[in-house]
């Protein structure tokens, strides 16, 4: 079963302004969340239900997975040093 992936437009202005040779890996992540939204590698974050986050190279997608609408809401993908701020 596919999840459908929604990326609030905040999520969306920080990809326009991650280096050009990151995004292909991103938006290749973000797709297959499609598929299996809690990849190997994945980690749940401490003291939440269903937000997740996911390395990729030097920058983090945190999301949130709602099984019960088969959704995934991506809400942030930043810099791993900026991204839990």
């Amino acid at each position: 079963m596919a999840y459908t992936v929604i990326i609030k437009k905040s999520a969306q202005k920080q990809i326009t302004a991650i280096p050009g040779i990151y995004i292909p890996a991103i938006e290749k992540s973000i797709l297959a969340l499609a598929n299996n939204p809690r990849p190997a590698g994945c980690k749940k974050l401490a003291g939440s239900k269903n937000i997740y986050r996911v390395r990729v190279g030097i920058y983090r997608i945190v999301y949130e997975v709602h099984d019960k609408i088969v959704t995934v809401f991506i809400f942030d993908v930043d810099h791993r040093k900026q991204v839990y701020r």
